[in-house]
């Protein structure tokens, strides 16, 4: 290697320790044959080294992303089974996979029997959120709860809800499977109204809206929460057998049952 080469390659290594991007040296020094090989223009070589560097971050940052938001398991819309559950239209479901709702501070509302596929796409479109940059956080309708009792008993429920909205996506799961005393009710709606029209929201439950009174323990309450979520909301009501029972002798499970009567 020639000194002036030498000493390029030196201030190379100085000059991506001091943008501590590590990755910008590695990919220059692979490039750089292919680009005097090719006869790269100097605008060429430099857009394809910052390239492979952009493409870096944004698979870190989408990784660190989701990791943080705390999901139960990695679920994609790759591993839907569509066919199992036809209520839910593919083409809509990759349609919210792109995203427009977030920049609308929509929400997503997966309604269904156990086992239908809501939480697995809950996940996946805030797995998908996360991926194209979105800030996620996800827990069940009694983890959002717990999290607000806790920050309420300390006096910093405003602080904590307000922090809350920082991020792009919550995703609530479960709400209905566990009725909410008067306070736990209180504060769940504290958290959807301090959402309204700023920041998206997915929810799963396996009740319709018609029986959320009986979740929140007033009819009031709920009337006022469904309002706020379905106002810029697409529902989504998925329907049939539990996808985890298709190999056993069991057709239905009771709350699936009760739902097809009530309705």
């Amino acid at each position: 290697m020639s000194a002036p080469a030498s000493q390029t390659v030196k201030e190379l290594e100085y000059y991506t320790r001091a943008l501590k991007a590590p990755r910008i040296r590695e990919a220059a020094a692979k490039l750089a044959e292919q680009a005097r090989a090719e006869g790269w223009s100097h605008e060429d070589y430099l857009a394809a080294v910052l390239a492979r560097e952009v493409a870096a971050r944004e698979a870190s940052g989408a990784s660190i992303r989701t990791r943080a938001a705390g999901f139960p398991a990695r679920k994609t819309l790759t591993d839907f089974n569509f066919d199992h559950q036809p209520a839910a239209d593919r083409g809509q479901i990759h349609r919210l996979a792109a995203g427009a709702y977030l920049a609308e501070a929509g929400n997503i509302v997966l309604l269904g029997p156990p086992g239908t596929g809501k939480t697995h796409l809950a996940t996946a479109l805030g797995i998908t959120a996360a991926e194209h940059g979105t800030r996620v956080l996800f827990d069940t309708a009694t983890g959002w709860v717990t999290r607000l009792s806790a920050a309420h008993a300390l006096g910093k429920l405003p602080a904590e809800l307000r922090r809350l909205r920082r991020y792009g996506l919550l995703v609530i799961d479960e709400v209905g499977y566990l009725p909410f005393e008067a306070e736990a009710a209180n504060l769940f709606f504290q958290l959807v109204a301090s959402r309204y029209e700023h920041a998206s929201i997915i929810l799963t439950s396996n009740l319709p809206f018609s029986r959320w009174g009986e979740v929140f323990g007033d009819q009031a309450v709920a009337a006022a929460m469904i309002d706020r979520i379905v106002h810029h909301a697409e529902v989504i009501t998925l329907k049939g057998t539990s996808y985890r029972l298709r190999h056993t002798q069991i057709d239905t499970l009771p709350s699936a049952a009760a739902e097809n009567q009530a309705h």
